[in-house]
């Protein structure tokens, strides 16, 4: 059996693996079942009824309108402002698309599933990869599969390949099933309008967006746990990397007044790499304008920036996993 295979079946058989993959497949199933449930079709019974409450509470606010001012004019004294300026309802404060009930309109609401979809797989690629090296480590397989394969590069290159081509099969999968449960609940509880060529073709790229960062996710998981030869390694880093440099340096940042502090946090850089663009504006800043008054500095992160900088955190902790597998020794 080639060594390719022999990771990807070591992979697949793993008890934590499989518990992990299915957990997150019944999470994502109950967000469907959620979204199915909270929502409902627009029928044209629903906008008479819509239409109905709005009438029904516009004619009682002029109805109590109409006692507030006859109540006025029997006692002009008691009432702080002149009765006849007195509150009088307008039917637009009374609109029926308020009493429509939620209804999933996929075009404009499916981004952000998309995006939901692609966190949560990347926290289980994440955890995922970093046990898949982290446990061989601990419990000394990394060492006989050595004495069987004496290649080092190669075994911890072999078993990260194994690791992403799993990675990609597995979301790729379950972006189609998500994609299509999701034109499902569209179709029954909500609407697929304005879902031309243009928008599937712009939903199908922000996927795979989504897809490289769960090919991302996982690399780092594998690459901390290599470095750190243990699983513990991987976790312990991600939530000192959410504890420290998330709130504690956005604390600082902000009590120091750092213009944009927002592009110096992860979450801004994983938004703009799946919305396309993100754009931080600086409210303390103005740039006066003769026709727009006061104006406040903007900075734009690109998803092609975003993507620089992933690239670049990817090289250097895959990087020097492989340094330090080449040069430290195997105990």
């Amino acid at each position: 059996m080639s060594l390719y295979k022999a990771e990807t079946r070591r992979l697949t058989k793993r008890r934590f693996t499989r518990f992990f993959v299915l957990g997150t497949v019944l999470l994502l199933a109950a967000i469907v079942a959620g979204m199915f449930f909270s929502n409902q079709q627009v029928t044209p019974e629903t906008r008479a009824s819509a239409a109905a409450a709005a009438e029904a509470e516009y004619q009682e606010a002029l109805r109590y309108a109409a006692e507030e001012k006859t109540r006025c004019e029997a006692a002009p004294t008691a009432s702080p402002q002149p009765c006849d300026q007195l509150y009088q309802p307008s039917r637009d404060d009374y609109q029926a698309q308020w009493h429509m009930p939620a209804t999933f309109d996929f075009r404009e609401q499916f981004g952000a599933m998309v995006t939901t979809l692609a966190a949560l797989l990347a926290v289980m690629a994440f955890v995922i990869g970093a046990s898949f090296v982290g446990a061989e480590w601990h419990s000394g397989g990394m060492m006989n599969l050595l004495l069987w394969r004496p290649q080092r590069l190669k075994v911890l290159g072999t078993k990260l390949g194994a690791l992403l081509v799993a990675l990609t099969a597995l979301t790729v999968l379950v972006s189609a099933a998500w994609t299509g449960l999701f034109a499902l609940v569209a179709s029954m509880r909500g609407t697929l309008d304005g879902m031309t060529s243009g928008a599937w073709q712009s939903y199908a790229l922000m996927e795979l967006r989504g897809l490289g960062l769960v090919v991302f996710a996982g690399a780092i998981g594998f690459g901390l746990a290599s470095l750190g030869r243990h699983t513990a390694m991987a976790l312990g880093a991600a939530l000192g990397a959410v504890i420290v440099f998330q709130f504690g340096l956005g604390t600082v940042l902000a009590l120091a007044k750092v213009k944009f502090l927002e592009a110096y946090l992860v979450p801004v850089w994983t938004q703009a790499w799946m919305d396309k663009s993100v754009e931080i504006t600086d409210y303390d800043s103005c740039n006066y304008s003769g026709t727009e008054g006061c104006v406040p500095d903007t900075l734009t992160i690109t998803w092609p920036m975003a993507g620089g900088v992933l690239v670049a955190v990817l090289v250097l902790i895959v990087g020097a996993s492989m340094w330090t597998m080449r040069s430290r020794d195997i105990t």
